[in-house]
């Protein structure tokens, strides 16, 4: 048997091994019905948060998936207000930060104090870093740095996580 068999074999070993031993993995390779990791104030089970979201905002607030790149409303949102967590409603963004950044994504330059919490995502092979809500640990997106001034900073949140709140600051 070659090296090349050998790996084959592996990968449809760990495949099967992961199906018959009845563990599906999320987009995020947690175990379904797994949170995420860390200590989040609001916990629901997957059954929970699905009857709460619907299946695309479940999708990307609890399995990290990404919202097809200028689907979502919030794009042409330019009222003055908080853009928030759906998941638990904490607020996360004011409009003030806002900007076109023509990446297909509702983008900001500064997120509001004790919103989030960061960490590294390898998901797509290269590190980046996701943004999550504080509170629910629901996955809001992506920040890089090639934001305008002042931060330098591109907050690239899906659409889907987000609640728009009208007239607050």
């Amino acid at each position: 048997m070659t090296r090349r068999e050998m790996l084959g074999m592996t990968s449809v070993a760990v495949v099967a091994l992961a199906i018959g031993g009845g563990v599906l993995l999320n987009r995020s390779g947690q175990a379904e019905d797994e949170e995420p990791e860390g200590d989040f104030p609001v916990r629901k089970s997957a059954a929970d948060w699905r009857a709460q979201l619907g299946s695309a905002s479940y999708a990307v607030l609890r399995e990290a998936s990404t919202e097809p790149p200028y689907s979502s409303p919030l794009l042409e949102e330019h009222r003055t207000g908080i853009f928030a967590c759906l998941g638990c409603e904490t607020h996360a963004f004011s409009s003030a930060t806002k900007f076109d950044s023509h990446t297909g994504w509702p983008s900001f330059w500064d997120v509001l104090p004790n919103a989030i919490v960061k960490r590294t995502d390898y998901k797509i092979g290269v590190p980046r870093t996701e943004v999550r809500c504080k509170t629910c640990g629901g996955h809001l997106g992506h920040v890089f740095d090639d934001g305008p001034k002042p931060t330098g900073l591109r907050y690239c949140m899906n659409g889907l996580a987000l609640k728009f709140l009208p007239g607050l600051t």
